[in-house]
């Protein structure tokens, strides 16, 4: 008769399960909650510690930690190992069943203590996993609850194919190295606090370790003869956390872009949208509704600030990619027009856009409920090694900006410098962005970036912007080395100047400024992102 060990912190869908291994003939052996869990049902069940006559030790710490388990799930198939455990009187264990203590769960409540996050970690449960795990040829381990039904139908059938047992070994592991790589990673960073700066140790960290999840091979990257894969962080992730309400598989470009988009607009507190093609924004506009009372014709602010976005660089827009931090409308449907665009990112659409978005068969949808960045750090690979950075969220909260022209900016152009500075966040260096005020909002009416030449990047904001940089606001990454750039802007109608200041050379343009009338501010912080 087979045997199965039970021994799950997670009672989903165990009852019908151990039910069905019951009905095949199975013979059960579970530890405390799991063994009252199904006698509670009416299902037959030895407890562990009668199965080893051992007793559970140490208030329920030492459970399953014995040879008579271990040495049933070890054993090979082989004659010389049947007859070693039959000699002690124990058998073969053929099915495990078995989910860990909600440690992550745990250290991500708030205040929790460090008590409280060692007495979720796992021992007995990791070993049944890496023990099953290991004797896969003959062992069938199941250690998420989603996959009960597909084991049981195959015991129905005959029996766990070789194939299914591998695979679920693979998913053990892959459990167990989470898991640990979860456990290892709160632990470090109580160290790293309490480690003496002094400490020859504190200059260097952990080894850096994470799990990423498969969540769908891509038609190919970013061209036809690159492969590519899409991973997340959590098991059954959507793409960036998000879900596909419609359209065709998004490609590696989109998620690139829709991820782009989606980090700059959700870094504005008002009703924005982000528009990006080829990785950078093109238009970026917030509307707010400053008017008392306003006309029950004008426009909806989702509407009205996709439309000053779009206006920013509308031969751009074409075929990009669009991000929303409020609940996509009709309204701003509608808005689309005859505008060709890959994807559309939101928190949520309304029936009636969808309604609307369906017709464009190809137009993606995403859904993205969750307006935080996640993680909060950045990676890149270089050539043998990995880059890892803190996200840029902006300023630090204690930056202080400082006025140093003749003339400070008037509450418009404080408001205008502001967006831009944000804006000019999201755009690659040397990056350059024009904005000015709209009767509700703030747009960008030019943007220049990702050239080497600073100056170039000024007299590429300045020709998409055209005659609306006469009035306009200017936010630059970093500060100028030379006062050529503050020439170009005051050529363009500039009115206002923000950027981070620090160049041995700051005077030069500070004089260009002050001789062309133009506020100018500096905020000791720089964005640059390469």
């Amino acid at each position: 008769m087979p045997k199965a060990i039970l021994s799950v912190h997670d009672k989903t869908n165990l009852i019908p399960f151990a039910r069905g291994l019951h009905e095949l003939g199975w013979t059960l052996i579970a530890s405390g909650g799991t063994a009252r869990a199904l006698r509670d049902n009416a299902i037959p069940v030895t407890e562990v510690a009668e199965y080893t006559q051992s007793p559970e030790i140490l208030g329920g710490r030492v459970k399953t930690l014995h040879p008579a388990i271990h040495g049933g799930l070890l054993a090979r198939s082989a004659e010389n190992d049947l007859k070693e455990l039959q000699q002690l009187n124990w058998d073969y264990i053929d099915l495990v069943a078995v989910n860990l203590y909600p440690f992550e769960e745990t250290i991500a409540k708030p205040n929790v203590t460090l008590d409280d996050a060692i007495e979720n970690i796992d021992i007995g449960g990791v070993t049944l996993i890496r023990a099953a795990a290991k004797n896969f040829q003959r062992v069938t381990l199941v250690c998420d609850p989603n996959d009960y039904e597909s084991v049981l139908n195959e015991l129905r059938e005959g029996g766990v194919k070789d194939a299914t047992r591998k695979n679920l070994a693979l998913k053990g592991f892959a459990l167990t190295s989470h898991y640990d790589t979860a456990i290892h990673s709160y632990l470090g960073t109580l160290q790293s606090s309490v480690i003496s700066h002094q400490s020859p140790v504190s200059s260097l960290q952990s080894p850096l370790q994470f799990t990423a999840y498969p969540v769908q091979t891509l038609r190919y990257g970013e061209n036809p003869h690159q492969r590519a894969t899409l991973y997340s962080f959590t098991p059954n992730g959507g793409a960036l956390g998000g879900r596909v309400l419609q359209g065709k598989e998004l490609s590696y470009n989109n998620l690139l872009d829709l991820d782009a988009a989606w980090r700059g607009v959700v870094s504005f507190a008002e009703t924005s949208i982000v528009i990006v093609k080829h990785l950078s924004p093109c238009g970026m506009a917030s509307a707010t509704n400053l008017t008392p009372n306003p006309s029950p014709t004008r426009r909806g602010e989702l509407a009205e600030a996709f439309e000053h976005a779009r206006a920013s660089d509308p031969i751009s827009a074409f075929g990009g990619v669009i991000a929303a931090n409020r609940v996509f409308d009709a309204e701003t449907a509608q808005a689309l027009g005859e505008l060709f665009v890959e994807c559309i990112a939101a928190p949520a659409f309304t029936d009636e856009a969808r309604e609307i978005l369906a017709k464009r068969k190809n137009l993606r949808l995403v859904e993205m409920p969750d307006l935080s960045i996640e993680p909060r750090y950045e990676l890149r690979t270089i050539t043998r090694g990995i880059l890892k950075q803190d996200v840029d969220f902006g300023d630090p909260s204690e930056t202080e900006w400082k006025v140093i022209s003749k003339r400070a900016p008037t509450d418009k152009e404080l408001r205008a410098l502001q967006f831009a500075w944000k804006a000019c966040q999201h755009v690659k260096s040397n990056a350059i962005v024009f904005a000015r005020n709209f009767e509700n909002g703030v747009a960008t009416v030019g943007i220049g970036g990702g050239q080497p030449n600073r100056v170039d990047c000024v007299k590429i904001a300045t020709e998409r912007a055209g005659e609306k940089s006469r009035g306009a606001v200017m936010a630059s990454d970093a500060f100028f080395p030379f006062p050529d750039s503050v020439e170009v802007a005051a050529r363009a109608g500039i009115t206002a100047i923000v950027h981070p200041g620090g160049s041995v050379r700051d005077a030069d343009s500070l004089a260009v400024a002050d001789a062309n009338n133009i506020a100018m501010v500096v905020t000791g912080v720089r964005h640059f992102r390469h």
